[in-house]
């Protein structure tokens, strides 16, 4: 008896195990959640971007029906400071004194018996400022300005003088406006005391990390704080940090005793959860005149909010991307009064890929080299940075299966040469290069009497799969049916585990998985199992009830001292766009998606996860833009109505392979694919847009201004 991977279920394309309750309106999201004797909240919100409250008058708003609290800075008992993280503490929290540092920062809550009478009294609370002129814009010269404020910066070589001696040479500016991760489930915390001990319902993506700052922040043991979220109505990243109206609920529920619900409104789903910050990337590019890469240097500009501790990425993986032997980074921080930044799908390695990606496309076509065969000619066979050995790497079936899948080898390489009646006509590529991310996961793995395995951890499910994939896992390493696995996740009080969030909750949970498994296979074998003999039938007859095991991984402890350079996915982007000559139009007709993403749980889980990623890229390349009033730093379009993202109508065909095999790293031979779905998306189509008009758009959104 072992706990072995096969293909009877794992790679399987089996529905999703939780897809019944999700469409039958089962599936409990944290806006579900309703307590016995729960009052409702509603958050007060500056309207300066910059200054100071001079007045707050709560009068109005505490005689108003049903109305049992109104907090604010005067008012609200102090929280202790919460712990630091690997994701950006926040380093100043909301009510603690009357400074203010973005439109919409909360500046209160107001707690009444309905959420209609708290939301009428919000409106009530009158204040006023002393008003400062903000800074909004990252090129301000007023802007406080970061120099390698998290260590991103690297450098090895000689950029300088590889510059100098190239024979072609690329050096260009590339820009990002700030996009919001704009899930349609609004984020809503249900907070309640119950005896000394909080429990949380909450939209997060980690609630390991909620639970260990509320527990800080309000001075209690981590053990008497639980965080519940068994469903979430997407985050994309917005659910990574821990927000103020997390903190703002829990902090009035305390104050009235009393189970407190807020929910946020579509306005502040804008200033409230973080967004993808605008930023603004110089890459250079030094290359033989055969295409040979000597040099690239890269420096970015990210927007950050005042007083906030947040790395953007963006320089962090350059230099692993393509095999050069001179290569400099170089990261710089923007402070502004915009809201505090946050983590949207691939953080980091999106923007770096645009921006990298359509610099490699311009040095192709000044040196007249086939944009596939640049990137093949500077494959980088081992890690650029360390020297040692990829754990695996199908980079180069990917370029080359795509390219043949799509249809390259028909492109006329000349811009502007093909046209389609009124339409333009173009073709463009990417690589893909994405890091490996992990963090340490446990779980508790128990089979009764039944025959029947029960999975717990703390892990969430964003809608990614991680019901499913968790159930295919430990029925295929137990030998069971997929019925026959039960996982309860969501929950701090089950063994702790990582967030769902860097494309590395697969990859960590199925080594725990596995861990336990093996455990729980060899406990039985030594109990003289008779071959062939269930679960169940040994359990019976030994007179256990059940029989229990923890399975631990720590992924990224071991990849330190690991013989290999442990990679994370690949992919390879090939993109046709259509553009309406006269009317500045760009559509994208279909593109190809080739993604090395290691051994695959499920095959169908796997490709929504590259749709879904491929349309969110869609968005950001070509609609997605959050617009900051210059004049006041409110967001001008914090609706649905007015912040624009792809519809069905704009999303053409889209076709996904998978190449490669099992990563010789993980125990389960995955890499992550949250993420690798959106990155090369920007930057194939901006290439597309190129061939097809002759005019390079290195500004994104690419609307038809650009290109009038």
């Amino acid at each position: 008896m072992t706990a072995t991977l096969t293909d009877r279920l794992l790679g399987r394309p089996v529905d999703r195990v939780d897809g019944r309750r999700k469409v039958a309106g089962a599936a409990p999201y944290p806006s579900d959640f309703d307590l016995p004797g729960q009052v409702h909240a509603a958050l007060i919100s500056s309207t300066v971007a910059a200054g100071r409250i001079t007045r707050i008058d709560r009068s109005a708003a505490e005689a108003a029906p049903g109305v049992l609290a109104v907090l604010t800075h005067e008012n609200a008992p102090a929280l202790a400071p919460p712990p630091p993280n690997d994701l950006g503490s926040i380093t100043r929290w909301t009510l603690q004194d009357d400074r203010i540092f973005h439109y919409g920062q909360h500046i209160g809550i107001v707690v009444a018996a309905t959420q209609a009478q708290a939301q009428a009294a919000a409106r009530l609370v009158e204040v006023e400022y002393a008003e400062q002129e903000p800074v909004l814009d990252i090129l301000d010269p007023r802007a406080f300005v970061e120099e390698n404020p998290y260590g991103l910066e690297s450098s090895r070589g000689d950029v300088e003088t590889a510059l100098a001696a190239a024979d072609a040479t690329v050096d260009a500016t590339y820009t990002i406006a700030g996009e919001s991760n704009s899930p349609m489930g609004l984020f809503t915390t249900v907070a309640s005391w119950q005896g000394g001990r909080l429990v949380v319902h909450d939209t997060t993506q980690y609630p390991s990390m909620v639970r260990a700052s509320l527990a800080a922040m309000f001075e209690v043991p981590e053990r008497d704080v639980r965080v519940l979220i068994p469903f979430l109505g997407g985050g994309f990243g917005a659910g990574l940090r821990l927000w103020s109206h997390t903190v703002l609920t829990t902090l009035a529920a305390r104050v009235l005793d009393r189970p407190v619900k807020l929910v946020l409104t579509r306005p502040q789903m804008f200033s409230s959860t973080g967004h993808r910050a605008s930023n603004r990337q110089r890459i250079q590019l030094g290359a033989t005149d055969d295409g040979r890469l000597l040099a690239i240097d890269h420096e970015c500009l990210a927007a950050n909010g005042v007083e906030d501790r947040l790395s953007s990425y963006i320089v962090a993986n350059t230099p692993a991307q393509y095999a050069c032997d001179n290569v400099a980074t170089h990261d710089r921080v923007a402070h502004v009064n915009i809201p505090y930044t946050g983590f949207m799908r691939a953080p980091g390695g999106a923007e770096l890929n645009f921006a990298l990606e359509s610099a490699l496309d311009e040095l192709a076509n000044g040196i007249g080299i086939d944009p596939v065969e640049l990137r093949l000619r500077n494959y980088a066979e081992v890690n650029p940075v360390s020297g040692k050995p990829w754990s695996s790497k199908a980079l180069r079936e990917c370029l080359t299966v795509g390219a043949d899948r799509f249809g390259w080898s028909r492109r006329d390489p000349a811009p502007r040469s093909m046209r389609d009646g009124d339409w333009l006509v173009g073709y463009g590529m990417a690589g893909v290069t994405f890091d490996f991310y992990a963090d340490a996961c446990e779980v508790r793995l128990t089979v009764d009497q039944g025959g029947n395995a029960t999975l717990r951890t703390a892990a969430t499910d964003i809608g990614t799969g991680t019901y499913t994939i968790a159930a295919q896992l430990t029925a295929e390493l137990l030998g069971l049916d997929l019925d026959q696995v039960r996982v309860e996740i969501g929950d701090t009080d089950l063994p702790p585990a990582p967030q769902s969030g860097g494309s590395g909750l697969a990859g960590a949970l199925g080594a725990a998985v596995k861990d336990a498994a093996g455990q729980l296979t060899a406990r039985l074998a030594r109990l003289d199992g008779s071959p062939g003999e269930t679960f169940g039938a040994m359990l019976d007859r030994l007179g256990l009830d059940e029989i229990s095991a923890t399975g631990r991984s720590d992924l990224a402890a071991a990849a330190g001292t690991a013989d290999l350079a442990v990679a994370g996915p690949f992919a390879a982007r090939f993109a046709e766009v259509g553009v309406d000559e006269e009317l500045g139009l760009v559509r994208l007709r279909r593109l190809v998606s080739v993604v090395d993403g290691g051994r695959l749980y499920n095959e169908k889980l796997a490709r929504s996860q590259v749709i879904g990623g491929t349309v969110m890229g869609l968005g950001m390349t070509l609609l997605e833009e959050t617009i900051v009033d210059p004049n006041t730093g409110r967001i001008a379009n914090g609706t649905l109505g007015d912040y624009v993202v792809p519809v069905n109508a704009d999303v053409p065909e889209l076709d996904v392979v998978f190449v490669g095999g099992p990563d010789a790293f993980t125990p389960t031979g995955t890499k992550g694919l949250g993420e690798i779905g959106i990155i090369g998306v920007a930057a194939a189509i901006a290439n597309a847009v190129h061939h097809a008009t002759g005019r390079r758009v290195r500004d994104l959104p690419i609307t038809l201004d650009k290109l009038l």
